[in-house]
């Protein structure tokens, strides 16, 4: 039986529990990004890249907790701080590359919706200042110490940096993650917001999109613990910071992938879908004719009245037919694309029919 002390178990706890949730949410993602669209893009292997350094860093803070993240000093066991500070190093460091590819992910996600030229430029802004930013803090709390090994191994010669630039660095970074963060979350509102749909469906739709709000939630609780790290109970009094950066990794995984899943939820409720055309269910015929038999695209041409119903007269010239054609979805969306092509006679075709007539008197 494990014997938790001080802290330790709220870290156990609190990592397994995001790590769960975060794994099966990329797992749904990658099920409906393979199996139902068909189109696995470069966010999805961003996000499954940062699911996997997402559970190294799961695996640090779990190990940690068992030798001694979260305890004070007089609670640790005989040569169990080396090791506990080992694991912390290694944490954090995950941590760091952990989230800012989560993030890169979700934007690259976005910029598929983007027509905007100003709304690409500040997805591209959020990705750049990301990556520079987040390399920054990775390589400070990396090379903290020198040799890299003194920062679990305080008994052998080295130095480490003053605190107070980590902790600079650190406020610098908790604030531009939860810049970018937010305008992550709150781009998609912009996105929908000349959409030809409801304000209800309209709601919706960015209320799914803005998901990515939740991961500052992480962010902005952890900046007021960032002082712990001068604290002689390092690992006791660093237990929020551990905490609140699992949360952070997790939700930001999970709101990444949940945006993707509206296809899952269709083909749960029973709806048939095809990443090319829609399947035939049972009984179901086309919309442009009762029982006629689909066209080539020649015949289409020389012969449109083949799509005509099977009670009209072909040659009866009152016949009036309105067509609405589309071109076929797009192999890189889960969404049917609905912009008309000329001259494309594969995707969805809408055909309305009607007889004029008149009455004798």
């Amino acid at each position: 039986m494990i014997e938790f002390k001080g802290r330790s178990e709220s870290i156990f706890i609190v990592t397994v529990v995001f790590l769960g949730i975060s794994f099966i949410a990329v797992c749904l993602r990658c099920f409906v990004r393979l199996r139902l669209v068909r189109a696995f893009g470069w966010d999805d292997a961003l996000m499954v890249f940062a699911m996997g350094l997402n559970i190294l860093f799961a695996l640090c803070g779990i190990t940690g907790s068992l030798y001694g993240m979260g305890q004070k000093l007089e609670q640790l066991e005989d040569g169990y701080l080396e090791t506990a500070l080992f694991w912390w190093w290694l944490g954090q460091t995950s941590y760091v590359v952990t989230v800012v590819v989560a993030r890169i992910s979700i934007a690259l996600a976005l910029l598929r919706l983007t027509v905007s030229r100003v709304h690409t430029i500040l997805l591209w802004c959020v990705v750049g200042v990301s990556i520079i930013v987040g390399l920054v803090f990775w390589f400070m709390l990396t090379f903290e110490c020198k040799p890299v090994s003194h920062f679990w191994q305080r008994t052998k010669p080295g130095h480490c940096m003053s605190i107070d630039k980590l902790l600079d660095i650190a406020y610098v970074y908790s604030v531009t993650a939860m810049i970018c963060d937010f305008t992550l979350g709150l781009l998609p509102i912009f996105l929908v917001w000349k959409l030809q749909m409801s304000r209800q469906t309209k709601a919706a739709l960015a209320g799914i999109l803005s998901l990515g709000c939740i991961a500052s939630a992480g962010v902005i609780v952890r900046i007021p613990f960032l002082p712990t790290y001068k604290d002689a109970e390092f690992l006791y009094a660093t237990t929020q910071i551990s905490i609140w950066s699992n949360v952070e990794a997790g939700l930001g995984i999970t709101a990444g992938c949940l945006v993707t899943l509206r296809p899952l939820f269709r083909w749960l409720g029973g709806t048939s879908y095809s990443p090319t055309r829609s399947k035939k269910t049972s009984g179901s015929m086309p919309l442009s004719s009762m029982n006629g038999q689909h066209a080539s695209r020649s015949e289409h041409t020389t012969n449109s009245t083949k799509f005509w119903r099977p009670d009209l007269n072909p040659d009866d010239t009152r016949a009036i037919v309105t067509t609405v054609q589309t071109a076929q979805g797009s192999p890189h969306s889960s969404q049917e694309n609905l912009n008309p092509k000329p001259g494309a006679w594969d995707g969805v075709n809408v055909h309305k029919s009607f007889v004029v007539t008149t009455d004798e008197a």
